[in-house]
């Protein structure tokens, strides 16, 4: 490895890992029956489990790793609050009214900012350390033609999704970001951010706390209808259960095809350089905000919760790659947006797989053999996915007063994809180009 990149210390593995100890699941043994079992360890199903154990009911929880070992616990830690739903949209043109339209982007925007609201409650009611803020996101314009596009949508932001926003002038840039490569941008208050590990670990204590059964390294196997519910074979033995919740996102494989067929499973990749100056470190981002800009090929970027060093993620590939990879293409593009972080060297490089839909939107529900559902995060799975897996379990326990727009929704796939996603060498290669292409134009 480049000594120059990586430090001497470097490891393979998320940063948000060297405060919890990962693999060391709670002991446990598989119970014969549980009202729900629910297939996914992460945000999703922890959030299920803890709504379904408030409700009175039972749930077990596997994992086919240790518990947090996907992308629950290798995300870059933001928590959006409505901003980045409703993407998916343009599939309905010609078949709704534009009156039509607005109240559906409306009720999309109004469940993605509901998403903030339950995550920040849920910490708060949970007591959960896990170094969250409200400190808002900065989008960097990539081009002044994206500046327009991203000023276009300020009002519906605010007025949908109580964002909180305003458009902030290229003049006016380093109020926000100690650089000038974009060209302005957008401030989103209403966002946050926190350790994705801490929370992962203190929403198993609350599951816990509510009467769930945790249980990670068990696969599940073959899922089969009996008379009072399901049969779930896993590698420790079966469970019957009256239902199955399926929250596997990213990870979604063979066990359930006919979602697999429904997700693209998309790589990002993330590193964390060492320990910066004090007064750079505090230089980079005066605000303390999330950053991310315009690009088809998005990075997001952060300070560590303690201020001590740069998180900064992306599209390196859009597949795994290994770190020697992945994190020299970071730390270019990192030093491209900071050239003053010259000589800043690598400890921490991973990957996490973030799931998308072929409409960019969230989704849950019920398949056609009667297992339930939340996944497709698109990018925003910290506050959404925590949000729609505690809905799923709401809806279970019969709880629910609201039903999210998302829920029993259209769940589109295309003729002969199996849920392999073959094309994304293709597609990123054509992204990158259109990038460079707007660049030199701009």
């Amino acid at each position: 490895m480049d000594p120059e990149v990586f430090h001497p210390d470097f490891k393979a593995r998320p940063y948000w890992w060297d405060a919890i100890e990962m693999g060391n699941d709670p002991p446990a043994e598989l119970p014969a029956r549980a009202d729900v079992v629910i297939v996914g360890g992460g945000l999703t199903g922890l959030n299920c489990a803890i709504e379904i154990g408030r409700g009175g009911g039972q749930a077990v929880v596997l994992d086919a790793e240790p518990l947090g070992f996907g992308a629950s616990t290798r995300n870059g830690g933001g928590v959006s609050g409505g901003n980045n739903v409703g993407k998916g949209l343009s599939g309905a043109k010609g078949r709704q009214s534009p009156q039509e339209a607005r109240e559906e982007l409306r009720a999309i925007m109004g469940d993605g900012a509901e998403a903030l609201n339950h995550i920040e409650s849920l910490i708060e009611r949970e007591g959960i350390s896990c170094h969250y803020e409200r400190k808002g996101r900065f989008v960097g314009a990539w081009t002044p033609k994206h500046y327009d596009g991203m000023a276009a949508k300020v009002e519906a932001l605010n007025t949908m999704a109580d964002a909180d926003a305003f458009m902030l002038p290229k003049e006016r840039q380093r109020e926000e970001m100690a650089s000038d490569y974009y060209y302005g941008g957008m401030v989103v208050n209403r966002t946050g951010k926190l350790h994705p590990g801490l929370y992962h670990r203190g929403l198993m204590e609350a599951a816990q706390r509510h009467g769930a059964t945790l249980i990670g390294s068990t696969r599940a196997g073959q899922l089969t209808r009996i008379a009072n519910g399901w049969r779930v074979d896993t590698t420790k033995g079966p469970i019957e259960a009256r239902e199955v919740v399926i929250a596997t996102n990213g990870y979604t494989g063979g066990l359930t095809p006919d979602l697999q067929r429904r997700l693209i499973p998309v790589a990002s990749h993330i590193i964390a350089t060492e320990t910066l100056d004090p007064e750079l470190a505090r230089s980079l981002i005066p605000k303390g905000r999330t950053l991310a800009d315009s690009r088809r090929i998005l990075t997001y970027y952060r300070m560590s919760p303690d201020g001590t060093r740069v998180i900064f993620g992306g599209r390196a590939r859009f597949t795994q790659v290994s770190p020697e990879v992945s994190a020299p293409i970071l730390r270019d593009m990192m030093l491209a947006r900071w050239p003053q972080l010259k000589g800043v060297r690598v400890t921490h490089a991973w990957t996490g797989n973030v799931a998308f839909a072929f409409d960019a939107m969230p989704h849950m529900g019920v398949t056609e053999k009667g297992l339930h559902y939340a996944m497709a995060c698109n990018g925003s799975g910290v506050a959404m996915l925590s949000y729609l897996g505690a809905e799923v379990g709401k809806k279970l326990t019969g709880r629910t007063n609201h039903v999210p727009v998302f829920d029993g929704r259209d769940f589109p796939t295309r003729a002969f994809y199996t849920g392999n996603p073959w094309m994304l060498p293709i597609v990123g290669n054509w992204y990158r180009l259109r990038d460079w292409l707007d660049r030199q134009a701009a």
